[in-house]
């Protein structure tokens, strides 16, 4: 298994595109997102393949918000996804350290998340901050975590 920064391996960025719009819709915001990242001057947004061989397994990114009301917390872990064959060996673990270090490495102490599930991401350290809501109406629980 490999993690491959797309930033940093942009020949990824097609199959990351299409990827994370496979899994979460929406292919005009992941497109805008994974093209401009390539070269943004700021360090985010950022995003992230976990491979099996030549095979996606996972995803993951990095962005500034991730359509959340807390527009005083940032970066934002978005897009999470394991493919379900590959569930229950801790491979969101592995997305979730690369995203630690790189956090360190960009000067960020804490990153945050939204999500409406319970006790998935608590078992990997994140803490429980707030109530956040979105643009459509709906709130997300949010977390953080220090790196």
């Amino acid at each position: 298994m490999r993690v491959i920064n797309v930033r940093k391996q942009p020949e990824y960025k097609d199959l990351a595109i299409d990827y994370f719009t496979k899994n979460w819709g929406m292919r005009v915001i992941y497109e805008d997102s994974i093209n401009t990242c390539l070269t943004a001057q700021n360090p985010l947004p950022v995003w992230y393949l976990l491979l099996d061989g030549d095979k996606i397994v996972g995803g993951v990114g990095l962005i500034t918000n991730d359509f959340i009301s807390r527009m005083d917390l940032w970066p934002w872990l978005c897009a999470l996804y394991i493919e379900e064959d590959y569930r229950g060996q801790n491979l969101s673990a592995r997305l979730i350290e690369q995203l630690k270090v790189d956090c360190a490495k960009m000067g960020f102490e804490t990153f945050y998340l939204a999500t409406d599930h319970v006790g998935f991401y608590e078992k990997h350290g994140f803490k429980y901050i707030a109530d956040g809501h979105h643009p459509w109406g709906e709130t997300s629980r949010i977390y953080e975590i220090e790196v």
